[in-house]
């Protein structure tokens, strides 16, 4: 496939570790050259999935800091700084570039240097009389982190509650769609694609597209462009799709609960940066990596609980029959006369065996890394009952509703604080309309479980303001259903009205459904209200589609602002994959969150407009 977001990324990585010079044919940065890397936090971040800190010494890296530690000179070596560019880092550059730390400074910043702070750097090195030290400045264009081949993240907290602040100004807003087109930028670049945009009309999804349609023309009027060195994909006829969304889209997939293995590592065992930790048989926590180096993880991913335990147990003795089968020619007949010729066949078998075992061991590693993860899984899932809460929580979402004994049994049962939370959110979404009276029920049982309602109360009250909104008439329309229309331009009515599609027993998110028609570019009642934006077609009105836009598309980049999940991603990956032919779909998000990370936001959200029991708070973070 063309886009490949990892690969490109950490080749990008591997040059700057080489002092922005081609790299050898092997792929690596030259060793002869020793060299120190400096880092922040956010650029660790991105290193840590595309490269581990073994692989650093291939490239010549035998130092390596955070940029805010103290760190002693270590002369005639160059050091490389890989960092975002803010105020306390150009300082601290400054700083180090005074105390002359190191013999030559490459800086290489996550994205495009400002130019005031390009000034203090220039100015506060002349002035300590180093700037002969600094040997190159670079834009990288990476400030993403790339978990998988087809997933990434902008790592911008809390974009959710800051877009949805009701007090939030003009300028805030602004600022926080400049980050996040300045992150997507970043994106692009490194793919060298520029795609056709598609975004619902109103909300952020419309103000992102069209900033970044903007910056995308201004860029490509330069000549040297970052967009003209990528081969011959860029010119080619084909172009990839990259359709924005808000989170307001759909709010259910990122508070439902799901079976799925991905999903429920995630959710359960908060996988961060591709590393979780879980308990160990013996005490003490184990830590794992969960990768595209991990051959089970990328098979069974997108698998139901139950059905990855089945897959564990068939790996497993698939291991040992292999184990036996390499004992067995090795152990010789028993009883047979020796002879010469025997030795040579022997001999051969016990160099196959001997092959043979690094790769046994590895597989025997795999297989006990996930049984380790399942165990502790299924214990959440028995002490919670989460299998109930998935079923009846899709239930709602396909029948619109609940009965209202059922309901409060799961109130009253098994289950967290934050689960009881995430249902009644669900049902809230679900349903058509919303009974007072059972509201009221929901809100008594959940306090009666000491849980802060605010989350609750939040979404209810959007709920309700949708409902108005749509009968109210332009004209009479008052602050706060302007202030509403301003943040939720296409909000939880069009949520809900996505929630009555049923497939085969499987419930396709509303979200997947949009991009297949999206990519197909068919004419279609749900997408046709969508805005094009093409950034290297003449400027016209927003919104005008013309022949070359109509697709079908072959690549798709979704981006989700306000928070993405795994639930999304994995229900992305099974489109693409069972199109025919395959096509590939790349998931993005200004930051990754649990179901329980994403209601804390929508529990933030309900404080700020004065909503819920924020007494019971403290207690409701358990």
């Amino acid at each position: 496939m063309a886009l490949n977001l990892r690969q490109k990324q950490t080749e990008c990585i591997i040059r700057m570790l080489n002092l922005n010079q081609p790299v050898n044919p092997s792929g690596t940065a030259n060793e002869e050259v020793y060299k120190i890397l400096i880092y922040d936090k956010f650029c660790q971040n991105i290193l840590s999935p595309l490269i581990h800190v073994k692989d650093l010494r291939k490239h010549g890296v035998t130092l390596y800091f955070l940029i805010d530690k103290d760190r002693k000179p270590v002369h005639d070596v160059p050091a490389v700084y890989f960092v975002q560019p803010n105020n306390p880092n150009i300082q601290r550059i400054v700083a180090d570039a005074s105390r002359s730390l190191y013999d030559s400074f490459h800086l290489n910043f996550s994205s495009s240097i400002p130019r005031p702070l390009l000034e203090d750097l220039a100015s506060g090195t002349l002035n300590s009389d180093s700037i002969h030290r600094i040997s190159k400045v670079h834009d990288q264009y990476l400030e993403f982190v790339t978990l998988e081949d087809n997933l990434f993240s902008l790592s911008q907290k809390s974009t959710y509650v800051q877009l949805n602040d009701p007090s939030a100004g003009d300028k805030e807003i602004e600022d926080i769609i400049e980050r996040v087109v300045n992150g997507l930028f970043c994106v692009l670049a490194t793919l060298a694609a520029v795609p056709i945009i598609r975004c619902p009309r109103g909300g952020p999804a419309e103000m992102v597209a069209s900033a970044l349609d903007q910056k995308l023309r201004d860029h490509l009027l330069s000549k040297n462009n970052l967009f003209s060195e990528g081969g011959g994909f860029v010119s080619s006829f084909q172009r990839p799709i990259l359709c924005i969304f808000d989170r307001n889209f759909e709010l259910s997939a990122g508070i439902q609960h799901d079976f799925r293995y991905r999903p429920l590592v995630h959710d359960i065992l908060g996988l961060k940066l591709n590393r979780l930790s879980v308990p160990g048989e013996k005490g003490g926590m184990k830590s794992f990596e969960l990768d595209s180096s991990d051959p089970f993880w990328m098979a069974n991913g997108s698998l139901e609980f139950p059905e990855v335990a089945v897959e564990i147990e068939t790996q497993l003795n698939k291991y040992k029959k292999d184990v036996d089968e390499v004992n067995k020619r090795t152990g010789g007949t028993a009883g047979a006369e020796f002879d010469g010729t025997d030795l040579i066949g022997n001999t051969k078998h016990l160099m196959n065996a001997v092959n043979s075992l690094p790769e046994l061991t590895e597989r025997k590693q795999v297989i006990d890394k996930h049984t380790n993860i399942a165990t502790v899984l299924l214990g959440e899932i028995k002490e919670r009952s989460l299998d109930a809460y998935v079923k009846k929580e899709n239930d709602m979402m396909v029948r619109g509703g609940i009965d209202r004994n059922e309901l409060m049994s799961v109130l009253k049962g098994k289950g967290t604080k934050i689960d009881k939370l995430r249902f009644a959110i669900m049902y809230i979404i679900s349903s058509e309309t919303i009974n007072p009276s059972e509201a009221e029920a929901v809100e008594a049982a959940l306090r009666e479980s000491e849980v802060d309602t605010s989350a609750f109360q939040y979404v209810k009250k959007i709920k309700s303001l949708n409902v108005s909104l749509a009968s109210a008439n332009s004209a009479s329309r008052s602050n706060i259903v302007d202030w509403a229309e301003k943040l939720y331009g296409q909000s939880i009515s069009a949520v809900t009205a996505g929630m009555k599609n049923l497939l085969s027993g499987d419930r396709q998110l509303a979200l997947t459904r949009t991009v297949e028609a999206l990519m197909e570019g068919k004419p279609n009642p749900e997408i046709d209200t969508y805005l094009v934006f093409d950034p290297r077609a003449p400027k016209s009105s927003p919104g005008t589609s013309s022949s070359h836009l109509k697709g079908p598309f072959k690549e798709a980049i979704v981006f989700m602002i306000g928070g993405g999940n795994y639930v999304e991603y994995g229900s992305l990956q099974d489109l693409a994959q069972h199109q025919q032919p395959a096509k590939q779909v790349i998931y993005g998000t200004t930051e990754i969150l649990t179901g329980m990370e994403f209601v804390e936001q929508l529990s933030l959200l309900g404080q700020k407009m004065g909503l819920g029991s924020s007494a019971a708070a403290a207690s409701a973070t358990h």
